[in-house]
């Protein structure tokens, strides 16, 4: 007589068969979602971010106007150095 081992090993495996999940309770139950004081702050930070205007206009007319009436002016050596000091190599 000859005895198949895989037959052995499924029962040993398939010894509880799935059935029916429970329903859960949820008559009298719910969800709450609690936001720290911290959260809270960080909330109003970028709040006070996207409201912000992206161009700071006292700074930008000035040179805005003075581009357009052509008394702007650069100094290329004084670029140079700030260009040289920006990469780190001053």
């Amino acid at each position: 007589m000859k005895i198949n081992p895989y037959i052995q090993v499924q029962q040993v495996y398939n010894t509880k068969k799935a059935g029916c999940a429970k329903k859960a309770e949820a008559a009298g139950r719910k969800d709450d979602v609690v936001i720290s004081d911290f959260g809270k702050e960080i909330q109003t930070a970028k709040q006070a971010v996207a409201n912000a205007p992206d161009i700071r206009a006292e700074i930008t007319e000035p040179l805005r106007a003075a581009v357009k009436n052509g008394t702007y002016e650069v100094s290329g050596g004084t670029f140079a150095e700030k260009l040289l000091a920006a990469a780190g190599k001053i």
